[in-house]
């Protein structure tokens, strides 16, 4: 790998040029039939006087109608997230689908919604099937892992994910990796993959009990927990899932490594700009920057086009590399990570506290990913690289 001191001059000017932002709903805003003690979006009911939130007709319309005013993409996508947003209605979707078909010019569109599948039925896997979501079930593990911190619903998980599975929708994964997921990647992947997933993500739990004492939370993972985690699944994946499963830290470090940016924003270049929609109509820059201090606007207010245009969202999204440290600059993985998520940097020394689990998984992987990029740039598959790890 090689370092890169400076930001790529197509990079800054693809972010001063005209606005291209993703869309992320929040039809209920944190509000959640759950109460995951990880859960970094939970607190942030007390904003909004923890009532109980749900998104009103105007402000699904309005947002819908600026997303699509805003975006040139051919198949503009709507993610939509939570707390549990499936606990807007099925009829709050289906009115959705009813302002997208109207504001699209034509186009097709794409939604994805993440659920903690607990409140899945029959109906609304049809429902998901005809309107062609892709569906982002949350699931930790085997069944003790699981509830360690989410509580007793390992079972309704499992029967949501089913019913995806009977009537044809399409899902992937998310997996939180936290302290008590520490030594167990191989058993967990091997979990996932008997589940019927083969497109996952791994999110690494960093929370700390107070923002100013920077003390992790109990279930926050160490970086060597992290970068373990991670290889002991990649070296079962290498050795028989190359091209069957794909996992999202794989698959954006093998980006890097072939000079490409990754998928991911947290080890992207920059961060991409989200236009994250509360379920009031408040607007802002990144799903992980929801306070009063970094609220962009109303879209009843205000296109989204206009707010996601102005100059603090630029450099929102320039500052994560600009703020680098010296020790990141000259960095030989600075390529594959970018300093990794802001939230997650020590305010003094500016170094991710994931930093050496992700040295510790590059240095792991950097023969293997070596090896794959160079089966790219030979046309020839990445899989075959199985044949050299019998």
């Amino acid at each position: 790998m090689m370092s890169s001191g400076t930001l790529p001059l197509a990079e800054a000017a693809r972010l001063q040029q005209a606005p291209s932002f993703d869309l992320m709903l929040k039809p209920v805003g944190p509000r959640c039939n759950l109460g995951c003690s990880y859960c970094y979006y939970i607190g942030k009911a007390a904003l909004y006087g923890g009532r109980q939130q749900r998104m009103s007709t105007e402000v699904l319309e309005t947002a819908v109608r600026s997303y699509l005013d805003a975006t040139e993409a051919p198949e503009p996508l709507f993610v939509w997230h939570g707390g549990e947003p499936l606990l807007a209605g099925m009829d709050f979707f289906g009115r959705a689908i009813e302002f997208q078909r109207r504001y699209s010019g034509g186009r097709r569109i794409r939604n994805a919604i993440q659920t903690n599948g607990t409140l899945l039925t029959p109906e609304w896997a049809s429902f998901l099937r005809e309107n062609r979501f892709l569906v982002g079930i949350s699931i930790d593990g085997p069944k003790d892992l699981h509830e360690r911190y989410r509580g007793p619903c390992f079972s309704k998980v499992m029967e949501g994910l089913k019913l995806l599975q009977d009537n044809g929708v399409e899902f992937n994964t998310l997996t939180t990796v936290n302290r008590a997921s520490e030594g167990r990647g191989k058993e967990v992947y091997g979990f996932l993959k008997e589940a019927g997933s083969r497109y996952m993500q791994f999110l690494p739990v960093v929370e700390y009990l107070s923002p100013e004492s920077r003390r992790p939370a109990a279930w926050s993972v160490s970086a060597e927990g992290f970068g373990r985690f991670m290889t002991d699944i990649f070296d079962d994946w290498v050795r028989h899932d190359v091209g069957s499963c794909f996992v999202q830290l794989f698959d954006s470090t093998l980006a890097a490594w072939c000079g490409q940016n990754a998928a991911v924003c947290t080890l992207g270049r920059s961060c991409q700009p989200t236009a994250v929609v509360e379920h009031n109509g408040d607007v802002y820059a990144c799903d992980h920057c929801v306070s009063p201090s970094s609220k962009l606007g109303s879209v009843l207010q205000e296109p989204l086009k206009e707010m996601m245009a102005r100059d603090d969202v630029t450099r929102f999204a320039l500052g994560k590399y600009a703020s680098l440290p010296q020790r990141c600059m000259r960095c030989g993985y600075l390529p594959a990570c970018h300093g990794e998520c802001p939230r997650h940097r020590d305010p003094e020394t500016g170094i991710s506290a994931l930093c050496g689990g992700y040295r510790l998984f590059f240095d792991h992987t950097a023969r293997a990913f070596d090896r794959m990029r160079d089966l790219l740039m030979q046309g020839r598959a990445p899989g075959k690289i199985m044949l050299d790890f019998p």
